[in-house]
């Protein structure tokens, strides 16, 4: 049977954690491709 998503592409930013993250995997479990991107702004600009 096939997934809801299946043949379905999404690019998601922000999926390191919190929502980003779960709209990501439950995509992935339903079949869809993701392209997955995040920033981490744990440094500092001089």
């Amino acid at each position: 049977m096939p997934k809801r998503l299946d043949g379905k592409v999404a690019i998601i930013s922000g999926a390191a954690s919190g929502i980003g993250e779960r709209i990501a995997r439950q995509y992935a479990v339903n079949g869809g491709a993701t392209m997955i991107g995040y920033d981490r702004a744990d440094y500092t600009y001089a």
